[in-house]
């Protein structure tokens, strides 16, 4: 009997999940109490040490194997993301394959990023070799997004796994049948050996995961619930790698491709329903290109709809809904104009989509984080105008810049830990780059090589080759070695 079939037969406290289109019924599923949840790490921490002599080579192999099962059951897994989650097939699938990437790289370059390699020894230590290696932390506690549900805990998940950790996993309240059906099919790679679990439950199974000992912490969701999971962490000096969502921006230059600037801003604003942390929500365009931008704009979004069998599909989490709405009424309540979509078009399941104009940069809709498909667009008399404005929110997660000439110096200049050029979110699909952001959109990082050291400690050594004519680290030393050492270092540093 399974972990979850146990718990449901025991009587305890339990939660649905429904799908966010229909509201029919996925399955119920188990709320952890705090002991439950430290027995999971418990049992966790009896693997992590298993697995972590395993080895890159052997770890690899699983990781791999564990990637084909993806790609052979993507069907399933596609199938069972649409149905709680609510994004179309082809999205999830997208997300299904770069998942699938992102675990293949992890896999392959887990030696080459952690394994130990030579350092230089320096003046006082020239007899002695060094080295430095990255050893895994422990148990990882992954807390979830409802968003990206496969993608998003992945990049955590498969990082921390090739790098020699165990994992407890708590996905969002609102898709746990697709945390289930990740944690399963790993288990079918590696038997009874409790090295990527999952735990079920509200925030109160978050926190609990956050108090229960586990080696760091690795969270995506809102700058509100960021806070309360490092408070949590906090009791215990529990690091963490947070993720925290942004209000992302495009900027649109005088010499930009127009057309692949407004598929762009479209595409990155309300693919998923708008509900990407790195997507275009704010867009600021060079006045002399601002109309034909904003007409091409206008054309694109108003051929999209929001329905089954659309390419939009419905706001997964009902709250956000509300949210939404506020956004686009406070800014049509300051002056803005909604060019399509608007008020009505925020439904209860589904949100038309919206695209403002005129809208002042202290309304809610570009200084918070909507979530939903709609865009703000505005004019500005050049790209340093855009800048001021783009960086001028407390968020820093990815953004965008269109511009032939200028591109890699805008993006440079922009406030975020991610760019890309000439395109949107294609960041998030090259596996060796870092994914993160600064300010309110959080830190630590996940993905490429850094992605991989955010869940290993480095381990420094040095071993004596041969022994010094110089005597520095002894109390036998010499006034001798004493002028020696300071004449070498004159020379060295003095100059």
């Amino acid at each position: 009997m399974s972990a979850r079939a146990s718990f449901l037969a025991s009587g305890v406290e339990t939660f649905e999940s429904r799908n966010p289109a229909t509201g029919a019924l996925i399955g119920t599923y188990p709320i952890f109490t705090a002991a439950q949840v430290h027995e999971t790490v418990r049992r966790a921490r009896s693997a992590a040490g298993w697995w972590a002599e395993l080895g890159f080579a052997a770890r690899g192999k699983v990781l791999r194997a564990w990637r084909s099962t993806l790609m052979r059951r993507s069907k399933e897994l596609v199938d069972l993301v649409h149905a709680e989650n609510g994004k179309p097939e082809a999205d999830a699938m997208v997300e299904v394959i770069l998942s699938a990437q992102h675990l293949d790289w992890a896999s392959k370059h887990a030696r080459e990023v952690l394994g130990p390699r030579r350092v230089p020894s320096g003046m006082m230590m020239f007899n002695h070799s060094a080295t430095v290696e990255y050893q895994p932390l422990g148990v990882i506690g992954v807390l979830g997004p409802w968003n990206y549900p496969v993608f998003g805990p992945i990049g955590s998940i498969g990082y921390a796994l090739a790098a020699g950790n165990a994992v407890v996993f708590k996905p969002s309240e609102y898709t746990p049948q697709i945390g289930h059906w990740l944690a399963d099919t790993f288990r079918e790679l590696v038997g009874d050996r409790p090295l990527f679990q999952t735990v079920t439950g509200p925030g109160s199974t978050g926190a609990a995961l956050c108090r229960s000992g586990v080696d760091k912490i690795g969270f995506t969701g809102s700058p509100a619930t960021g806070r309360k999971v490092l408070a949590a962490c906090a009791e215990d000096l529990t690091p963490a790698a947070i993720e925290c969502g942004g209000s992302d921006a495009l900027l649109v230059d005088e010499d930009a491709d127009l057309d692949a600037a407004a598929d762009a801003a479209v595409w990155g604003g309300m693919s998923n329903a708008g509900q990407t942390c790195i997507g275009i929500e704010r867009v600021y365009v060079h006045e002399r290109v601002y109309d034909a931008f904003v007409a091409k704009v206008v054309r694109l979004a108003g051929s999209l709809a929001a329905g089954e069998g659309e390419p939009i599909g419905p706001i997964t989490m009902p709250s956000q809904v509300t949210i939404i709405r506020r956004h686009i009424a406070d800014a049509l309540e300051r002056g803005g104009r909604a060019l399509i979509g608007g008020l009505h078009a925020v439904g209860e399941r589904y949100v038309q989509p919206t695209v403002l104009v005129d809208v002042p940069e202290e309304s809610a809709a570009v200084r918070e984080e909507t979530f939903g498909p709609t865009l703000t667009v505005a004019r500005v008399k050049d790209m340093d105008e855009a800048l001021q404005k783009a960086n001028g929110t407390k968020f820093g997660l990815g953004g965008a810049v269109f511009s032939r000439r200028r591109g890699l110096e805008l993006a440079r200049r922009m406030r975020s830990g991610m760019t890309s050029v000439n395109a949107a979110l294609t960041f998030a699909g090259v596996p060796s780059l870092p994914y993160g952001g600064v300010g309110e959109s959080g830190f630590g990082r996940i993905h490429g090589p850094e992605g991989l050291r955010e869940w290993a400690r480095p381990k420094a050594i040095t071993q004596q080759r041969f022994s010094s004519p110089l005597r520095a680290t002894t109390f036998r030393r010499r006034s001798s070695d004493e002028r020696w050492l300071a004449h070498l270092a004159r020379l060295l540093y003095g100059r």
